[in-house]
């Protein structure tokens, strides 16, 4: 089976190497039929980070990759939550939110005692490194 590549070539000769378009021998960022969908792809992409980054700032929120930082996604969403009209969708959100937060506590304590038994274990293997310290 022949796999279709797009036929644009780059500036160093090298080909693009995407697949094509259904009905374009172009990839949909070199197609010049489609340079105006391209245009507001990236218009809309440029709007999205721009959006992003300023809700980053309004609501303190630096991503996902922190047990911190998940907490804090957490606290966002139950107080936006707790605002919400008394409802069954906002108790199951509630019991959502508690459950989530449970399980990040219980991730965040585990990890605590496990760096705290990997510091024991240090400590039995080269107690004259911890002396000279």
């Amino acid at each position: 089976m022949v796999t279709r590549r797009c036929a644009f070539e780059m500036p160093d000769g090298r080909s693009c190497g995407a697949p094509p378009g259904r009905r374009s021998t172009f990839c949909f960022w070199h197609d010049p039929e489609r340079a105006q969908d391209l245009s507001e792809a990236q218009r809309l992409g440029g709007v999205r980070r721009r959006r992003e980054r300023s809700l980053a700032v309004a609501f303190d929120f630096s991503g996902l990759e922190t047990v911190p930082a998940i907490r804090r996604l957490l606290e966002i969403a139950a107080t936006d939550a707790l605002g919400l009209e008394t409802s069954v969708p906002k108790v199951r959100l509630l019991i959502s939110l508690a459950v989530a937060a449970a399980k990040l506590l219980e991730t965040g304590e585990l990890a605590e005692r496990i760096e705290t038994l990997e510091g024991l274990v240090r400590e039995q293997q080269d107690p004259q490194a911890l002396e000279a310290a």
